[in-house]
């Protein structure tokens, strides 16, 4: 524990100085949290009518918000333009208008037009709602001037998972100087508690060519479900029946080619039904359960010796998955740049990805299942019970993992997680853990403070002791002025989550970071950021495994979302055992045992995603092991109009080594076209000289109204076998999808 309280000395202290206000910061706006912003959402009995337009007098009833500020550029500062909110609601939804003014309403960005898709770029309507007022955790609705959909369920106050999604509807259009939206969110599509009259509330806005940020209620220029006003007077909300079926249908022909091929066809029906048991608990069942629309992972090359992480992206483990989160495991070191992906993912009890795919990644069948989640009082609930079908020399297998947490103090909680199954291989195994998370966003000059402690084993056949796993962070995780964070995680040798994910084991991780940001309130920039980041993972006898120091010397963002990034890396690898890094028909490039030390530098420069044309370019030179690198990274966006978007993605590394030279490569090219607001055709190519395979997924989505899907998804993979860049078709598929929800 040497290195531990080494960083400790540094760290703590530097988490304590930084708590404090900023001399050269301008001077915050800070909200009263004993008394936060309150509307009235207003009871009607004819509900308006969704069509973007706010001419419907109904409206005239709901009490009228404008007390938006800005948080970005400024800080509490009046916006550039006024804003008005209503709220309205009856029996069976929320209903919600704002009333967006701008002095040049040709120049609102929307590029995004396709249900599901983040707005990064957009001009847009942002509404929080935290429904059990418990400041902890809620839902988060984007819309823009297309009157497109995004939901995210936040799984804490500071992170969200946007795949998450439900049904609710929206118009928009533009009035004269403003633009208009209009929303209709179903209680059904919601979990909440009838007897909690008061709901969390907040509400964001996007001028995005100005780099401008506006919301309701705010602190260190953040609003999140825990930074947030209240939503009063709602009465008599009614949820129904509480279930829905979501039948599906699916055709798939696969055909695999070569001298050995073969072809199938496989018609899939699949049945989904969800049912609230309580108006805050539900219970999902799952048969035949299809993921054949699923979206594929984007392709990424691997220049080190460990796992790399890939997202989960299927509906149907998407659904609360905040409640299975365990202690902040992926967070304690986000934002640090030190750190990978996979480091930052290490030793997670519970990853769903690992359920429906083969080692390789090959889908594997799930016959049914059933999960039940939600809250009971001051109680979070996820229960996950899947039984998985056979595959390949791996056995059927019953899969059950199950998680609960505590609300206590004011934003806190505690929790116990426990695993059962292993999806990849006959063994026994389970996992079991506890875990404890601190936040506090009142200790001065509105600042906030985050803490998380967690421990967990594993019981595997063959592997017994060193089978643990453990660690702890502490955040100052401000946006303004100083922000810090430290972490330590130790993953024993024998540690075997076998439904959660690890890239590495028999280490010690530590992580470290310090940060300045400041924000100018005149001129051309808006922000500008400094800061160091660290990492060092040893192996448990003391042994360094590796060590990456980033000097991230400037960071600077224009108030029209350009930005340029100046950073200086330094990396020390000692590496055990030989591992490849390249290899092709007549020659393999490896790393060979022994300690290394290298340096790289790297510049970073986008422009603002609001723009018809978008560009981003990164240029990394360095050393690399025993040898050198130079990486160039590059994409082109054409916004051509709402209804068509082109993207293209370049990245390049030419490695010279002493025991061989070699270049990698990794395109992709991504279109979208959107026929109207409710059919689209999405296209992704890509491609790598490392695998030598081009794989196209093009598919056309028809999305009628929320809940009501239809897809066509066709998938083809070329490989050139021969290094000659000649390419064969390898494999295709094509299916055939329709999903309705039944709402009751």
């Amino acid at each position: 524990m040497t290195r531990l309280v080494s960083y400790s000395r540094i760290v703590l202290p530097l988490l304590l100085v930084t708590s404090a206000p900023s001399w050269a910061q301008a001077p915050e706006f800070l909200v009263d949290t004993a008394t936060p912003k309150q509307v009235r959402a207003v009871r009607v009995n004819t509900p308006p009518v969704i069509d973007g337009r706010l001419d419907d007098p109904i409206w005239q009833q709901a009490e009228l918000i404008t007390d938006f500020h800005q948080t970005r550029p400024g800080n509490g500062t009046a916006p550039s333009e006024r804003t008005e909110v209503y709220v309205l609601y009856d029996d069976d939804a929320l209903y919600i208008a704002a009333r967006m003014y701008d002095s040049d309403p040709d120049q609102i960005a929307a590029p995004v037009i396709r249900h599901g898709q983040g707005m990064p770029s957009d001009d847009r309507l942002v509404v929080i709602l935290d429904p059990f007022n418990s400041r902890r955790a809620g839902y988060r609705f984007e819309t823009n001037l297309n009157a497109a959909r995004h939901d995210s369920l936040y799984t804490s106050v500071s992170s969200f998972s946007i795949d998450w999604n439900t049904i609710w509807d929206v118009a928009a259009s533009v009035e004269g100087n403003a633009w208009v939206a209009e929303i209709e969110i179903p209680f059904k599509s919601i979990p909440f508690d009838p007897a909690i009259e008061t709901w969390g509330f907040n509400f964001g806005r996007a001028i995005r060519r100005r780099g401008e940020e506006i919301a309701w209620v705010s602190q260190n220029r953040t609003y999140n479900p825990s930074i947030s006003g209240q939503m009063t007077g709602l009465t008599g909300l009614s949820a129904g029946a509480g279930l829905d079926i979501v039948p599906s249908m699916s055709s798939t022909r696969s055909k695999v080619y070569g001298p050995a091929g073969s072809s199938e066809v496989v018609w899939q029906p699949s049945l989904d039904a969800f049912y609230r048991l309580t108006p805050s608990l539900n219970a999902a069942v799952t048969i035949n359960t299809d993921f054949s629309a699923t979206e594929v992972d984007n392709r990424q090359v691997n220049l080190s010796r460990f796992n790399l992480f890939f997202p989960e992206k299927r509906d149907f483990f998407l659904n609360d998955s905040d409640l299975f989160q365990f202690g902040n495991i992926s967070g304690m070191a986000a934002g640090n740049n030190a750190t990978s992906g996979g480091s930052r993912e290490n030793a997670r009890p519970f990853f769903s990805r690992k359920i429906g795919l083969s080692q390789t990644g090959a889908p594997v069948d799930i016959n049914y299942g059933g999960r039940i989640s939600g809250r009971v009082g001051r109680w979070n609930i996820g229960t996950l019970a899947i039984r998985q079908d056979e595959a390949a020399a791996v056995d059927a297998s019953d899969l059950f993992v199950t998680r609960v947490s505590a609300n206590i103090l004011n934003d806190s909680s505690v929790g116990f997680i426990y695993t059962d199954g292993d999806p990849t291989s006959n063994r026994d195994n389970s996992v079991y853990g506890a875990d404890f998370r601190y936040l506090n966003n009142s200790i001065g000059s509105g600042r906030s403070f985050e803490a998380d402690a967690w421990f967990q084993r594993s019981d595997t056949p063959g592997l017994n002791g060193d089978d643990a796993s453990y660690g702890f962070g502490l955040r100052l995780p401000n946006n303004t002025g100083w922000r810090s964070r430290m972490a330590f995680k130790e993953v024993q040798r024998n540690f075997n989550p076998a439904m959660g994910y690890v890239n590495r084991t028999n280490v010690r991780d530590y992580t470290a970071d310090l940060g300045y940001t400041h924000f100018f309130t005149t001129g051309k920039f808006q922000s500008v950021f400094a800061g160091v980041d660290a990492q060092r993972i040893e192996v448990i006898d003391g042994q360094l495994q590796s060590e990456i120091l980033t000097y991230r010397l400037m960071e600077l963002q224009s108030t029209t979302r350009d930005s340029a990034r100046v950073a200086y890396t330094t990396n020390k690898e000692v590496v055990q055992r030989p591992f490849t890094l390249y290899s092709s028909q007549d020659r393999v490039v490896s790393i060979q045992p022994g300690q290394y030390s290298f340096n790289e530098s790297r510049f970073d420069f986008s422009t603002g995603g609001q723009r018809t044309l978008v560009g981003s370019f990164s240029y990394q030179t360095g050393d690399f092991y025993n040898g050198k690198r130079d990486n160039i990274g590059m994409s082109a966006t054409w916004n051509q109009s709402r209804n068509f978007v082109l993207r293209a993605s370049y990245d390049w590394n030419d490695i010279e080594l002493p025991q061989g030279d070699f270049i990698t490569r990794l395109v992709s090219v991504n279109s979208q076209v959107a026929f109207s607001t409710t059919l689209y055709w999405i296209s992704l190519v890509q491609y790598d000289n490392l695998s030598e395979e081009v794989g196209i997924n093009t598919r056309l989505q028809w999305i009628p109204r929320a809940g009501q899907e239809g897809f066509v998804v066709l998938n083809y993979n070329m490989q050139d076998k021969d290094k000659d860049n000649r390419f064969q078709m390898a494999t295709s598929d094509i299916s055939i999808k329709l999903k309705y929800t039944l709402r009751f």
